[in-house]
C-alpha cells in the first residue's frame, strides 16, 4: 500500500478523534472559562505561570514526544504494519489522549495538584505514597532509557572488533551535539528576553525562530566531537539544571524552539511522503509470534507504548503543564491534541520505516531513531538542502524527542522525590526530611540512581520501560475514576481502556520477570544488566498490585457526586 494514504486515513482518524470525542468528553466533563486556573490563584514565578495556551500545548507535545513514538513503532512493525497502525489509533484516540486529557483536567480542577497529590486526596495518604514511589522508580527508567539515547545519538566513536575509532557520522553527531547545547543557552536567552519583553503572538514566534535558527548556524559549523562518556555527563548536567530552574526559564523556551524543529520534520515527512509517495514495504502481517520479541499480545501494545497511550504523559500534564493553563478552554488542545499529534507522528516514523525497508520486506538495518532519521533526511536532500545540513537537523531532531522528555522527567522525578517525604508542617519537620525534601538534593539522588541504571543500556531498559509505563497509565486511568465519580462526572468510558491496560500490563510484567529468572537459571545474567531489572519489576508488579487494590476499594467505596464539582 502507498503510505501516503496511510498518512491520510491516520490524520482523518485523528482529527476526527479530537473533534467529535474530545469535544463530548470536554462537554461532558465540564469547561469552564470564566473559573480561575490554579496557574492565575498560585502564580509564583517558578512552577506556577500563566502561560499562553499555544506556549503550553508546545511544551505539552515537546514533553511527551519523545523517543516512544519513533522507537516503539518500528519496533513493534516486527508483527506487522497492520497491528501497529490499528493500535496507534484506537489507542491514541480511545486510550492515550483520554488519559492525559483526564490527568490534565483533574489537576487543573484541583489546584494544580499532581497525580500523587491527587491520589492522597481520592485514595488515601498510603495510596499517595505506593504510587510516588512507583512513579520515582518509572522515572529513573525514563532518564536511563533516554539518557543513554542521547548519549549514544552524539558519540562520535564507534567500536569494530575490539578497536575504537571515529565513525563515518562522529562530524553530524558532533553538530547535532553542538547545536544541543547552543540551544539550551539560547533557550535561556529567549527566556530571559521574553520575560522582559513580554512578547506574544508574531514576535514571540519571530524571536523563538531566530533563536533557533541561530543554534543551528553556529553549531553546524563548529562540531563537539565526544565519545558517548562525555555526553553522558553532559546530558545529565544539562537535566539538572531543567529539574530546578524555573519553568520559565529553560524548559519553557526550549521547548518552543523545539516545537520548529518538530513542526520541520514533521512537515518534511509528510512532504516527502505526498512527493516521492513511497510503497509500504513492511509485511501487513506476520503472524501473532515473533521468535525475537515473544506474542503479540502483550509486547506489541508496550512496545509501540508512548505512541498510542503513556503514563508518563499523565505526569507531564499533571506535573508541569496543569501549572501554565491560563484558562481552561486551552485544556482540550492541550491534554488530547498534543497526544493525537504524537500518534500521528508514530504513524509518519512506521511509514519511513516502512519507505526505508526492502521491496521483500526486510526491515532497513540499524536503530530505530537511525532509521527514522535517514529517511526523512533523504526526503529534505530531494527538496534541494544539502545532505550535511539535512543530516544535522535530522539528527538533532530524533535526539531533540529523548531530550525534551528527559528535562521533563528529571523535574518530574524530583517532584516524586520531595513528595515522598514531605509533610504538613515542614517548617517544623526534622533536619534529615528537610535535607531530602531540598530540591537540590532530592534531584542529585534521582539523577545519581538513573546515572547508575544507563550501564543496562536502552535496549535492555526498553522492555521494561514500556510495562511500567503501560502500568502507569492504568494506575491514572483507575484514579481519574475516582475523581470522576466522586464530583459526579462521567467515568464509564474509562473502564474499557483501564481493564486493557492492566491485562496488557501485568502480563508484561510476568512474562519479562519468568524470561529473566530463566537468564539466572541458565547462569547467562548480568546483575548490572538483567540483576536491576529483575529487582525493579518486582517491586513495579508488587506497587502495581497494592495500589490497584488500593483504587479500586475506594472506586467502590465512593458515593457518585460527593464532592462538588
Amino acid at each position: 500500500m502507498n503510505t501516503l494514504v496511510i498518512v491520510l486515513i491516520a490524520a482523518v482518524c485523528l482529527i476526527a478523534g479530537y473533534t467529535f470525542y474530545g469535544s463530548w468528553l470536554a462537554k461532558k466533563w465540564g469547561i469552564d472559562p470564566k473559573a480561575k486556573t490554579p496557574a492565575v490563584a498560585k502564580n509564583d514565578g517558578q512552577d506556577y505561570v500563566p502561560t499562553d495556551g499555544w506556549t503550553v500545548f508546545a511544551h505539552q507535545f515537546s514533553s511527551i514526544a519523545g523517543a516512544g513514538p519513533v522507537t516503539g513503532a518500528i519496533q513493534a512493525a516486527v508483527f506487522g504494519w497492520v497491528p501497529v497502525l490499528l493500535w496507534i489509533l484506537i489507542g491514541g484516540i480511545f486510550f492515550g489522549a483520554v488519559t492525559d486529557f483526564g490527568a490534565l483536567y483533574a489537576s487543573v480542577k484541583n489546584e494544580g495538584k499532581s497525580m500523587g497529590l491527587l491520589i492522597e486526596k481520592y485514595i488515601g495518604k498510603t495510596g499517595k505514597k505506593l504510587f510516588l514511589l512507583f512513579c520515582w522508580l518509572f522515572t529513573l527508567i525514563v532518564i536511563a532509557a533516554f539518557a543513554d539515547m542521547v548519549a549514544g545519538t552524539f558519540n562520535a566513536y564507534e567500536t569494530v572488533d575490539g578497536v575504537t575509532k571515529l565513525s563515518a557520522q562522529a562530524t553530524v553527531n558532533g553538530a547535532a551535539g553542538s547545536i544541543s547545547l547552543l540551544f539550551i543557552a539560547f533557550a535561556v536567552v529567549f527566556g530571559l528576553l521574553q520575560k522582559k519583553l513580554q512578547w506574544k503572538g508574531w514576535k514571540e514566534m519571530v524571536l523563538g525562530l531566530a533563536c533557533t535558527v541561530a543554534a543551528f548556524a553556529i553549531g553546524m559549523n563548529v562540531p563537539l566531537v565526544t565519545s558517548k562518556a562525555t555526553w553522558t555527563y553532559l546530558v545529565f548536567a544539562y537535566i539538572f539544571l531543567a529539574a530546578v530552574l524555573p519553568m520559565w526559564l529553560l524548559m519553557q523556551p526550549r521547548d518552543f524552539m523545539t516545537t520548529f524543529m518538530f513542526a520541520g520534520m514533521i512537515l518534511g515527512a509528510v512532504v516527502g511522503l505526498v512527493v516521492a509517495h513511497p510503497k509500504m514495504n513492511l509485511p501487513m502481517y506476520t503472524g501473532f509470534h515473533n521468535a525475537a520479541s515473544g506474542d503479540l499480545f502483550p509486547i506489541l501494545f508496550v512496545t509501540v507504548a508512548c505512541g498510542a497511550v503513556s503514563g508518563f504523559h499523565s505526569l507531564v500534564s499533571s506535573g508541569t503543564s496543569s501549572k501554565t493553563i491560563a484558562n481552561e478552554k486551552d485544556m482540550q488542545k492541550v491534554g488530547y491534541g498534543a497526544m493525537v499529534l504524537e500518534s500521528l507522528l508514530a504513524v509518519l516514523a512506521l511509514c519511513v520505516a516502512g519507505a526505508a525497508a526492502s521491496a521483500d520486506g526486510t526491515a532497513a538495518v540499524g536503530t530505530p531513531f537511525a532509521i527514522f532519521s535517514s529517511g526523512v533526511a533523504g526526503f529534505l536532500e530531494m527538496f534541494g538542502i544539502p545532505v550535511y545540513g539535512a543530516r544535522c537537523f535530522m539528527t538533532m531532531c530524533v535526539s531533540a524527542l529523548a531530550l525534551t522528555s528527559l528535562d521533563s522527567v528529571a523535574r518530574i522525578g524530583r517532584m516524586s522525590f520531595q513528595e515522598l517525604f514531605t509533610v504538613d508542617d515542614m517548617e517544623h519537620a526534622a533536619g534529615w526530611r528537610k535535607l531530602l525534601c531540598n530540591k537540590y538534593f532530592s534531584t542529585i539522588v534521582t539523577l545519581l540512581c538513573g546515572y547508575i541504571l544507563t550501564q543496562i543500556g536502552y535496549a535492555n531498559i526498553w522492555p521494561l520501560f514500556g510495562s511500567a509505563n503501560q502500568m502507569l497509565s492504568a494506575l491514572v486511568l483507575i484514579t481519574l475514576c475516582v475523581f470522576l465519580k466522586v464530583t459526579g462526572r462521567e467515568n464509564r468510558t474509562l473502564f474499557p481502556p483501564l481493564i486493557i491496560m492492566l491485562c496488557v500490563t501485568f502480563t508484561a510484567l510476568v512474562e519479562r520477570v519468568i524470561a529473566l529468572v530463566k537468564a539466572y537459571g541458565a547462569g547467562t545474567a548480568v546483575f548490572l544488566v538483567e540483576g536491576l531489572q529483575l529487582i525493579i519489576a518486582i517491586l513495579l508488579m508488587v506497587l502495581g498490585v497494592i495500589i490497584v487494590i488500593s483504587c479500586g476499594k475506594e472506586l467502590f467505596r465512593k458515593k457518585a457526586g460527593q464532592e462538588t464539582k
